[in-house]
């Protein structure tokens, strides 16, 4: 089953989740929200999932960032990202510092926010401090595209999205992202639209 994706605007999306007790973890319903969450991410697809995303404000996040997903991206930009795989996890009431305070700047989408993305400032290494769906302690160093990705699902568990973050001058659309942007490099896009990344 696939559950709905919520779309910004719903409250569930600006609002603190609540911690999950540690009791409840290896609930029967935790479990079985935890299996549909992965399934939804992977038909959307997308790369992670917040609970609040399918209308659950509890502190618990799925990410995976699949092979196939990066296939038709160039090595030079997969590089400039650093991106690679990311097998599929679980985190469930994470803290998160970052480690490097300098911002690196790369488009950024939302299953929330269907058909938009911008670029959006993130800190380009973090740690992690969690639970996994057993209830054991998970600590990660993330840098690259996987830290972008836990600071974008762990900002859904605080009531935040890419766009408070996002440099709003190039917020726009999937489509004309590819038809325009996607071949420039982050410099000619704020050249081109007039922005100005943050230090």
């Amino acid at each position: 089953m696939i559950l709905k994706i919520v779309q910004a605007g719903d409250p569930v999306l600006r609002k603190p989740a609540e911690p999950l007790a540690p009791e409840l973890i290896r609930s029967t319903s935790v479990q079985h929200l935890i299996e549909l969450m992965r399934d939804t991410m992977r038909d959307a697809p997308g790369v992670g999932l917040a609970a609040p995303q399918v209308g659950e404000p509890i502190r618990l996040v799925v990410i995976e960032d699949r092979p196939e997903y990066t296939k038709e991206i160039p090595a030079e930009r997969l590089s400039e990202r650093e991106r690679t795989p990311v097998p599929f996890h679980v985190l469930i009431n994470p803290a998160l510092t970052a480690l490097d305070g300098e911002p690196v700047s790369f488009f950024e989408g939302c299953l929330s926010l269907t058909g938009l993305l911008a670029l959006t400032p993130r800190a380009r290494s973090v740690r992690v401090e969690a639970v996994d769906e057993r209830g054991e302690p998970v600590s990660i160093a993330a840098s690259g595209w996987y830290a972008r990705i836990l600071q974008h699902e762990i900002d859904h568990l605080d009531g935040r999205l890419y766009v408070d973050r996002m440099v709003p001058r190039t917020l726009m659309t999937q489509a004309n992202y590819a038809r325009h942007w996607q071949d420039a490099s982050i410099a000619a896009v704020c050249a081109d639209l007039g922005c100005t990344l943050p230090d």
